[in-house]
């Protein structure tokens, strides 16, 4: 069955019941089976130990005592979220309200009818003054609809931990090639691995592409993400750029078979010096690093296209999109908005979770000193382009088996190319 015809069936019970078994650890798939007018069922990635999860579910108990009348039903889930809610949209009893990222396989939601576009209820509700104008042309399709209420925002710099660059030996946070290759030699006679990544997903995925996009520019980029080709002189030498950097000894040991966590501890407990990390998990970072840690961009190499030493930023993290059952609840829905939308919520997203945000607010992240210093960099870095909105859904996850290829000790440029490449004639 097509994805189409998957997510637009009316009836399916006995197929969402075959579908049921390859889901594990999702909780109920029928995420609005048996819930009344009165409740708003909402399924989400907050609830669980996600930056920001204490801070929702205090904003939704502050709700209820606003609304006595409603009830907000949460459905929590991690990385599954996107098959758990396309099995109940199946069945016809999907969520109302769903929070989850512009990312994969939600990229097609609206297209299909899983979801609706939200434009007319953000004009009718007067909610488009509070959101970013660039997110909400990010969130905003190829057709002119507006996918989702864009939330969640994130910088995506390079954290360096001074410190441990100091015992190297190392005087100043790298900005060039030569000087990124000579302190990753310096870190490692010390016992210190240089830069950490995931290899083995998304944070590998992001990185690789960051490092490509030193010899590309924001259009070429697009045309090599949307596409799959990566034949271009830009292309080509971005991906031996990388791999001089891999085997010169720049990325930790084993990356091609390390995860987020794995990267996440690495710099958290001082064994590594540098991490590309969004501005969620900078948040996380230990105030024993975090006052030894600076922030910055990714060293650039002889060449460049890109000005400055370069970063990731978007607005494509949670948002919240309405389902077609949320349309029968709209008065809920909106009023559940409305509260979600008022500067005193939004803002104890920036100050307690430490959260960048796709809408306008003068809060600090004042406890959170790394998310607030990348937030400042400005035109200290350049911006280069996230792949998430252009990769198509079907060639993600190859995209990330050749990223772990790709940070395999080794493997040529070439070899690295055409893994990037069939990544995409695969899908």
């Amino acid at each position: 069955m097509s994805r189409r015809r998957f997510l637009a069936a009316g009836s399916g019970l006995a197929a969402a019941g075959a579908l049921a078994p390859s889901l594990t650890g999702c909780g109920s798939a029928l995420a609005g089976d048996g819930a009344g007018p009165d409740t708003l069922v909402v399924h989400t990635q907050l609830g669980t130990t996600a930056a920001g999860s204490e801070t929702y579910l205090s904003a939704v108990a502050d709700f209820h005592r606003e609304n006595p009348g409603l009830t907000v039903k949460n459905l929590v889930n991690g990385d599954d979220l996107a098959q758990v809610y396309e099995t109940s949209r199946l069945a016809r009893k999907e969520a109302d309200i769903v929070m989850v990222n512009l990312y994969d396989k939600t990229l097609a939601w609206t297209d299909v009818g899983a979801t609706v576009d939200v434009k007319p209820y953000l004009d009718d509700w007067g909610l488009g003054k509070s959101i970013l104008p660039e997110a909400l042309r990010e969130w905003t399709d190829a057709k002119g609809r507006l996918r989702a209420f864009p939330y969640f925002g994130t910088n995506w710099p390079v954290a360096y931990n001074t410190r441990l660059l100091e015992r190297a030996g190392v005087g100043a946070v790298p900005t060039t090639s030569d000087e990124l290759i000579s302190a990753a030699r310096k870190l490692r006679a010390r016992g210190i691995m240089p830069v950490t990544i995931g290899g083995e997903d998304w944070t590998g995925q992001k990185l690789l592409a960051q490092i490509i996009q030193t010899y590309l520019t924001a259009d070429e980029a697009v045309h090599a993400y949307t596409t799959g080709d990566f034949s271009t002189r830009g292309a080509r030498e971005g991906i031996e750029y990388f791999t001089t950097l891999r085997d010169a000894g720049v990325f930790s040991d084993k990356a091609q078979g390390l995860t987020s966590d794995s990267m996440f501890t690495q710099y958290n407990t001082g064994r590594a010096a540098v991490e590309s990390a969004e501005s969620s998990a900078l948040a996380q970072v230990p105030a024993q690093v975090v006052k030894h840690s600076t922030v910055g961009g990714f060293p650039l190499a002889p060449g460049a296209v890109q000005p400055h030493p370069t970063a990731l930023r978007t607005y494509t993290l949670i948002a919240f999109w309405i389902s077609p059952n949320g349309t029968r609840k709209i008065d809920a829905v909106e009023k559940f908005l409305r509260f979600m939308y008022r500067p005193d919520t939004v803002s104890r997203f920036i100050t307690e979770a430490g959260r960048d945000m796709a809408v306008r607010s003068p809060a600090l992240a004042t406890r959170f000193p790394l998310v607030a210093a990348a937030s400042r960099l400005g035109d200290r870095v350049s911006q280069v382009v996230l792949p998430d909105v252009y990769v198509p859904p079907t060639a993600n996850q190859p995209l990330i088996t050749a990223t772990s290829t790709a940070f395999t000790p080794g493997t040529s440029a070439a070899r690295v190319r055409a893994a990037l490449e069939a990544a995409y004639r695969s899908a």
